[in-house]
């Protein structure tokens, strides 16, 4: 089963205010793209409204050839998983608990997790390295054990597509690295087609396939990373003039340094 997104002339509002404007995207089946732009240029309302959170008012978004706005939820959860830029923590739920949450689009009415439900929590727990925290409440876990529970639970649902809004914001370097180098080995080992909003310009470029640019809510640029981390575009989008080298450890490029135009 294919799983390409199209996005196509998509504008996003909140009353009368349009965040997002005549917006036209593509994703590719596995691989790994991310958002840029400044604060409040539209990223994670393009986010929402590409996994339906909210409404888009015009234009159309497509999987795998079929309107969105078309699926029914529980198909559209087996479809895609997403994680929100703020996910609560509920209290005295323990991480397997939140994790099994994961398997509801796959369950029928009131039905109780099956053998293969449990091992697929377990699976999901081993691949982010957290099944030793499985009997431990989520709310006792640091910020970086957290969000890796977050993303398991999102694995639990054994979607194609992964989404994700800023998921290293407010973790230390070393658990930004962390969860990101896991993204890259889900993308890399299984195949997983990755969406997400990213803050860190570097980061952008070091984990993604792709990069896509937006200011004002609207689009700039979509392209490969070595498209996309140049001066030129990095003044369009950030208003900055930056100094682009080669990381000597990645390959990649990097923003080294920056000053306002």
């Amino acid at each position: 089963m294919k799983n390409d997104i199209l996005v196509e002339h998509v504008d996003v509002g909140y009353e009368k205010t349009k965040i997002v404007r005549d917006v036209s995207l593509s994703f590719k089946e596995g691989e790994i793209t991310t958002i840029i732009g400044p604060n409040g240029c539209g990223k994670s309302t393009l986010l929402k409204a590409m996994t339906r959170i909210i409404p888009y008012s015009s234009g159309s978004i497509y999987l795998d050839g079929a309107a969105i706005a078309n699926y029914k939820t529980k198909e559209l959860a087996k479809r895609l998983a997403i994680l929100p830029q703020i996910a609560e923590n509920p209290a005295g739920l323990t991480v397997g608990e939140l994790v099994s949450y994961g398997r509801f689009p796959h369950q029928s009415g009131f039905s109780k997790l099956t053998n293969e439900d449990y091992e697929i929590i377990d699976w999901a727990l081993e691949v982010t390295n957290t099944l030793d925290y499985k009997y431990r409440e989520v709310d006792t876990l640091s910020g970086g054990q957290r969000q890796r529970v977050w993303i398991a639970m999102a694995l639990a649902q054994k979607t194609d597509i992964i989404f994700l809004d800023e998921p290293t914001t407010y973790l230390d370097m070393a658990h930004q690295l962390e969860v990101l180098q896991l993204l890259k080995k889900l993308n890399e080992e299984q195949g997983r087609t990755v969406i997400m909003v990213l803050h860190d310009l570097n980061h952008a470029a070091r984990f993604s396939h792709n990069l896509i640019a937006l200011r004002n809510g609207e689009l700039v640029k979509q392209g490969s990373v070595e498209e996309m981390m140049q001066p030129e575009i990095l003044a369009k989008v950030f208003n900055i003039d930056a100094t682009i080298v080669r990381d000597p450890k990645t390959d990649k490029p990097v923003c080294l340094s920056y000053e306002l135009i």
